[in-house]
Parts: structure tokens; C-alpha cells; sequence
């Protein structure tokens, strides 16, 4: 007789979720190491970060007869086929896809029924990074992977290229162990390769220079000292992923839903910069780049034309001059003097 927690891990395999394991509803491990890290201002302008602070103490602020949480991962590494198909400016891989809220929200739902169908009596709630969950924390503790020096959840299989749900339940399931090794050693390619210096020590990450922040999270102006060091990517950043030794032998997603689409890796930056905001709403529908509204995208884009040095980019970087955000206006400015340059 196989027991309930063997049936919910098979199922959640069947959903499409390559990692799953269960932890228990205790106050997360790194609540006061978050504290302290937004005391620093690591956390630059994202002040969502700073609400219901208290909140993420305990997942009984999601959920209050929450008594076990069932963490789950699924893969999104692209294949290297479709790596060497991207466009003018890079993408990071999460967000070549399908929005991954909007597949995990729909499996952790199919999971919590089949649940329910087993145990009547359960209750619960599933989570995609939205909620005041320390996933992460969570993760370790239900034994799916180690913390890298980049910050990254790591699995020995997947490396570090999975997204994290998480199903919070009032049924007091069988916790896994928790993964209390690292297997990073002596190992520091992410902090030597990171373009921003953005790791101000192992595992502590300043996200104010975080390519990833500035082009996605960021709502200002990037700071000028660091517009060079953004080079091509204008959604994103992976390159603390792609020198990790733990993602070489990653093996690419199977899901459909996160597969790239090439409408999303062969974007044309010069058009990018004439979208209207209507425009940039039904291309985007659907994916991880509506994040970044239409102003944040136009001004990455000018600012990898920048970069780039092209030419050619210059009419469309005059007439983004006139665009109605500022943000744009002042990327394409500073887009043009770095091509203008004798």
C-alpha cells in the first residue's frame, strides 16, 4: 500500500513537476537574513519587498491552518538550439515562455484538487512567487537543493534553472529531509562572471546592480555607470546561471507552455522602439514581459542599440527622442552618444 505522500509526489510528476518535496509550516530559516538584507538597501526600488514584512515569518500568514508545505519545481532550461536562435538583444530563458505564474498556478491548482479528492478535509492554497513566501527557504528545507553563491536554488539534476511553487495544507503530511550540504566548494565562476559586480559577498546579492533588476524590476533610469555593462540584454540576465558548473548537464524543459517562442527571441529592437502602448500589450499578453511595461522595454532596447554601436538604430533612436516617457527619452539619448562617439 503506497502512503498518501507517495500517490501526491507521483501525481505531482505527472502534472509536470520534475522536483517535489514536502517541509513543514515552521518559521522560515532566513526571515531575520531578509530583514537585514533590506536594512541594507540591497533591495533597491522594489518596495513591495518591504510590505507585510512580517508576513513572511511564517507561511501561517497565507494560510493560518497551514501544518505542511509542498514545494515543487519545474524545469525551463531551453535546448542549445534554441539558445543560439536569439534575436538583436538577449532574453533571459524564464521568460521566452508562456508567463510561468500562469502555468504553475494552473498545475498547483490540479494538484490541490487531486488532493482534495483524496483527503476531503484538506484545505489549502497554492503560491507562485507572489505571496509572502520564503520559497526558497521552503525548498531546502522540503530537500530539493542547496543555495549557490549566486543566490540560485541548486539541484544536482537541474541546476538552477527551475521555477518554485509551492502548495501550503492543513494535512500534517511526512516531511523529506532537508538539504543541508553545498556543493558549490571553492567554486566562484557567478560572482567573477557577474558583468555588474552585482554579489557583494557569496550568497548576498545587491540588486541595485543586478542586470535582472535594472531591466525588469527597475521602474527609473539606469544609472549611467552602469549602462555599458548591461551590453546586449534587454530582458533579464543569466549569466551567473550559464557559467554554473551544476547547469552544463541540465537537461532542457519538456513542458510545452515553457518552450521559447521565436516571436520572443527574434525581437527587432528598432521596431520596439515605435510600439504604442496597445501595441506592446497584445504582443506581450500572456509572457513575463508585460513586468516591465511598455517604458522599461523601449528604454532597454535603446539601450542595447547603444551598446550595440549599429548605425542604423539612429532614426528610430531620434524619433524615440519625442516618445512621451522620459525614461525613453533620456535611454535614447544616451543610446545616441554612445553611437555618435568619434
Amino acid at each position: 500500500m503506497t502512503t498518501l505522500e507517495e500517490r501526491l509526489k507521483h501525481q505531482a510528476h505527472v502534472l509536470g513537476f520534475e522536483l517535489v518535496g514536502i517541509a513543514p509550516a515552521t518559521e522560515a530559516d532566513g526571515f531575520d537574513r531578509l530583514q537585514d538584507w533590506l536594512a541594507r538597501g540591497f533591495a533597491g526600488t522594489m518596495d513591495y519587498l518591504y510590505r507585510h514584512g512580517e508576513a513572511r515569518r511564517h507561511p501561517a500568514s497565507i494560510l493560518p491552518e497551514v501544518r505542511s508545505v509542498i514545494m515543487v519545481g519545474m524545469n525551463y532550461r531551453p535546448a542549445d538550439a534554441e539558445e543560439k536562435r536569439t534575436g538583436q538583444g538577449r532574453i533571459s530563458c524564464y521568460a521566452r515562455g508562456r508567463d510561468y505564474h500562469e502555468v504553475l498556478r494552473e498545475r498547483l491548482g490540479r494538484l490541490l484538487d487531486w488532493l482534495r479528492q483524496e483527503r476531503p478535509d484538506c484545505r489549502g492554497r497554492g503560491v507562485v512567487d507572489t505571496a509572502p513566501l520564503l520559497e526558497r527557504d521552503f525548498a531546502r528545507r522540503a530537500g530539493l537543493g542547496w543555495f549557490g553563491k549566486n543566490t540560485m536554488l541548486l539541484n544536482k539534476r537541474l541546476g538552477s534553472y527551475f521555477f518554485l511553487g509551492a502548495l501550503l495544507t492543513n494535512l500534517e503530511l511526512a516531511c523529506d529531509a532537508p538539504h543541508t550540504v553545498h556543493h558549490c566548494g571553492s567554486c566562484t565562476a557567478c560572482l567573477e562572471a557577474c558583468p555588474t559586480q552585482a554579489f557583494v559577498a557569496p550568497g548576498v546579492l545587491d540588486a541595485r546592480r543586478c542586470i535582472s533588476y535594472l531591466t525588469i524590476e527597475h521602474r527609473g533610469d539606469v544609472p549611467e555607470e552602469l549602462r555599458r555593462s548591461l551590453g546586449d540584454w534587454l530582458f533579464g540576465c543569466d549569466v551567473c546561471q550559464e557559467v554554473c558548473p551544476w547547469n552544463r548537464k541540465a537537461p532542457p524543459t519538456t513542458e510545452p507552455a515553457l518552450q521559447g517562442r521565436p516571436e520572443l527571441m527574434q525581437l527587432d529592437l528598432i521596431e520596439l522602439l515605435s510600439l504604442s502602448e496597445e501595441a506592446f500589450r497584445q504582443r506581450f499578453r500572456g509572457t513575463a514581459f508585460l513586468r516591465t511595461k511598455r517604458k522599461g522595454l523601449l528604454r532597454n532596447a535603446a539601450l542595447v542599440l547603444g551598446n550595440r554601436g549599429d548605425a542604423a538604430a539612429l532614426p528610430a533612436l531620434r524619433r524615440a527622442l519625442e516618445d512621451p516617457e522620459p525614461l525613453v527619452r533620456e535611454a535614447a539619448r544616451w543610446a545616441i552618444t554612445q553611437i555618435e562617439k568619434p
